[in-house]
């Protein structure tokens, strides 16, 4: 079972169970995206040989990324603020301001997710 429930979820947002399962599912992705990009980061690290020889390839990866699952990650994202619920209001002008940023727009079919920028390492 995943912390929080969706009981404590919904309960003081207001929100409803399908707009938190596709936040989740959209929280979900950006967490793969990142462990993919970490992943080949570490991996051109290891072919170029820049990484230091008594670390093993997953040590170059944050830890959370690497040991936990993306829903477990995505569903504690939301619940501690670090991914945000977006009306449909927020969502059509945070696309719009990405599209005059020249920024490729996020479609948004009932609700957006927004995430803090991930932290290098």
């Amino acid at each position: 079972m995943i912390y929080p429930s969706i009981a404590e979820l919904t309960k003081e947002s207001g929100i409803n169970r399908y707009t938190l399962v596709i936040a989740a599912a959209k929280s979900a992705r950006v967490i793969t995206d990142e462990y993919v990009r970490q992943r080949e980061y570490a991996e051109k690290l290891a072919l170029n040989k820049e990484a230091d020889k008594n670390k093993n390839l997953a040590t170059l990866i944050k830890k959370e990324y690497r040991d936990d699952k993306a829903v477990k990650l995505a569903v504690a994202g939301l619940y501690s603020g670090e991914f945000r619920i977006l009306s449909e209001e927020e969502a059509k002008e945070a696309s719009g301001a990405e599209a005059t940023d020249g920024a490729a727009e996020a479609a948004a079919d009932e609700s957006a997710v927004e995430a803090d920028a991930p932290v290098e390492e």
